[in-house]
Parts: structure tokens; C-alpha cells; sequence
């Protein structure tokens, strides 16, 4: 492991999530495409919520879930999101701090409320997103943890802040400085939804300043305009250094220079919610490069913490994950018990 203070810092949109278990009728109901994320306003957010059974509530937000991960797993962890010093601002400040990641990125005093998704699972463990972005729009280059940054191992960013152009420059910024300082920049594609929104720019950000990349199935073939999926990953080849992409109950396929590397999922005695898969995966998997594993353990690591996270309601997850992969996967106990 590199001596770096840090080894992950996550900056994305800090979400409170509101889950709730939901039939298919009432995603018919409210005008929702099953498994898509939407953006509403605060209006719209309202009224859905009004509409919801009884829902749990806890701190979320795709990088957040990722790097609550990192800090599970036993590594060294920080986060950069806008929250409003509200009272659900306070409460995701409150959980981040708790996972033991560092969390400084100052409360905004006025403007829109802290971000909350709604995410609404159904009997099939699908997820479907209602997202009010709220004081995460406001997230710009004067937020950046720079001293986090440069520190770090690695940058993660989340293709969801990508819409506010403060955001998009905050992108720029924080990768600009990871690389002056030596460091690596990871990005996951977020949303299929979000590379058709945003193609092109992801294509340039992409080529010229990530380093690893995170995709699902559906994004890669967003982001690459292809119709199959070995022609997808193809066209990746040689665009950034490592690509993981993943294909739910088929696994996941690693790019790490020539390498191509097929990975099996981990088991799962059930799966309950599949909110947050990605976002484990990313966790450990960014840990593993960390931490110099070869890309088929980091791979293998990632499944675990996705297996976890799907086994039950919600993004977080709800064991320790580094005993856990100490127990599941006893092999890479010689990278995961280097101290943190």
C-alpha cells in the first residue's frame, strides 16, 4: 500500500435516501419507467413522497455509498458533497463522519434544500429513482477537498453530478490536481441516462483525464454508440487504463492495459435490493487498485461488497466489510489487513 495519507476521495451528489418497497402498479401510478433514475424538482419530489408507504431513511448518494464502503473495508477514505445546513444535511453529515471518512465540504447557508431520493424497489428487486438534486447543484470548484485530492490515490467522481456546469468544472479541476500530484482519477458512468445527456462530454473527460472507469452494461454501450457488447468493450480498449465493467448476475469484464479479465459474480443466498450495487463494487474495487491487487482480486473483492449490499434493503452496508472479506476471501488478507 503507498504511503498517501488517503486512499480514496468520492465527490458526487450527497443524497438522503427514502426507501420504500413498492408494487409495479405505483410506478404505473406517479409516471415512472421501472429501473430509470428521474429528476424532479421540489414539487414533483413532494408529491410522489405524499404518495409513498412507509418508507426508512439514511444517508446515500452514489459516491457516498462508494466511499462508506472504502471505510468499511478498513481503507482510507474522504468525500466531497453539498449538503444545506438543514436537518437532513446535518443527519448525511452525521452518517458520512460515522463510516470514519473524512467529510469537510462546508453546509450551504441559503438556496434549495439537502438532496433526497426517493428509491422505490419492487417485488422483483429493481430499483427505480426519483432524484431532487436540491443543494447538490450547487457543488463547484471551491468545494473541492484539494488538500484531500492531492493526497489521495485516487479521485472518484460520479457521472450523476455532471449536469450543473459548476459541477462539470469542478470535474475538470479535481482531476487537473490528482494528476499534478501524481495521483489516479476514476469515474463511473452513473446512468445510461446520463451518457445520452452528456456524451460527448464524457467522451472528451473520458479519453483526456480518467484514468479508471466504471460502466454497467447499458452505459458502455451508451458511451461507446455500439449494440453488442463485446464490440463495446473493444472500442474501450486503450481509452483509459482500467475499465470494470459489469453485467449484474454475468459478472463483470476488467480492462487493464492488453489484459481482458472475465470475473464471476460472488454468491448471494438472495437478492432483496439491488440499490447500491454499483456503487459497492466500485468500493472495493477501488480499494483493491489501491492496494496494487491484480485486477481479477479487485474484481473479485468488489463483487463481495455488491453481493452484500444486494442482500438487503438499502445502499449502505450493514455488516463490516473488511471482516467479511477477510472471511470470504481469506487470499487477499495480506493486502486487506495492511493497517488503515
Amino acid at each position: 500500500m503507498s504511503g498517501a495519507p488517503l486512499e480514496v476521495v468520492g465527490i458526487g451528489n450527497a443524497i438522503v435516501d427514502v426507501l420504500a418497497r413498492v408494487e409495479d402498479e405505483f410506478l404505473e401510478q406517479v409516471g415512472l419507467v421501472k429501473g430509470s433514475m428521474t429528476l424532479v424538482d421540489a414539487g414533483q419530489a413532494a408529491k410522489i413522497y405524499s404518495l409513498l408507504p412507509p418508507a426508512v431513511e439514511i444517508s446515500g448518494g452514489s459516491a457516498g455509498n462508494t466511499i462508506a464502503g472504502v471505510a468499511s473495508l478498513g481503507g482510507r477514505a474522504a468525500y466531497v458533497g453539498k449538503v444545506k445546513a438543514d436537518q437532513l444535511g446535518a443527519v448525511f453529515r452525521h452518517d458520512m463522519l460515522a463510516t470514519g471518512a473524512r467529510f469537510v465540504t462546508p453546509a450551504a447557508s441559503e438556496g434549495a434544500a439537502t438532496a433526497r431520493s426517493m428509491i422505490l424497489v419492487t417485488p422483483d428487486a429493481q430499483r427505480t429513482m426519483v432524484t431532487f438534486l436540491g443543494a447538490c447543484v450547487t457543488l463547484g470548484p471551491d468545494d473541492l477537498d484539494r488538500d484531500a485530492i492531492a493526497e489521495a490515490e485516487i479521485t472518484y467522481m460520479e457521472g450523476y453530478l455532471f449536469d450543473p456546469p459548476q459541477a462539470q468544472k469542478a470535474f475538470y479541476e479535481a482531476a487537473a490536481l490528482a494528476h499534478a500530484h501524481g495521483r489516479r482519477v476514476a469515474l463511473t458512468l452513473s446512468d445510461s441516462f446520463c451518457v445520452h445527456r452528456h456524451g460527448t462530454a464524457f467522451r472528451d473527460l473520458i479519453e483526456n483525464h480518467i484514468d479508471i472507469l466504471f460502466a454497467n452494461e447499458a452505459e458502455l454501450l451508451a458511451l461507446t454508440l455500439e449494440t453488442d457488447f463485446d464490440r463495446a468493450v473493444a472500442a474501450l480498449k486503450g481509452k483509459v487504463s482500467i475499465a470494470a465493467c459489469t453485467r449484474s448476475e454475468k459478472g463483470s469484464v476488467i480492462l487493464s492495459g492488453e489484459e481482458t479479465v472475465s470475473v464471476a459474480i460472488h454468491p448471494v443466498g438472495k437478492v432483496v435490493d439491488t440499490t447500491g450495487a454499483g456503487d459497492l463494487y466500485a468500493a472495493g474495487f477501488l480499494l483493491g487498485v489501491a492496494r496494487t491487487m491484480a485486477p481479477a482480486d479487485c474484481a473479485r473483492l468488489g463483487s463481495l461488497c455488491a453481493g452484500e449490499v444486494i442482500s438487503h434493503i438499502g445502499a449502505r452496508p450493514q455488516v463490516n466489510l473488511k471482516k467479511l472479506a477477510l472471511t470470504e476471501l481469506p487470499d487477499l488478507a495480506p493486502a486487506l489487513n495492511l493497517p488503515a
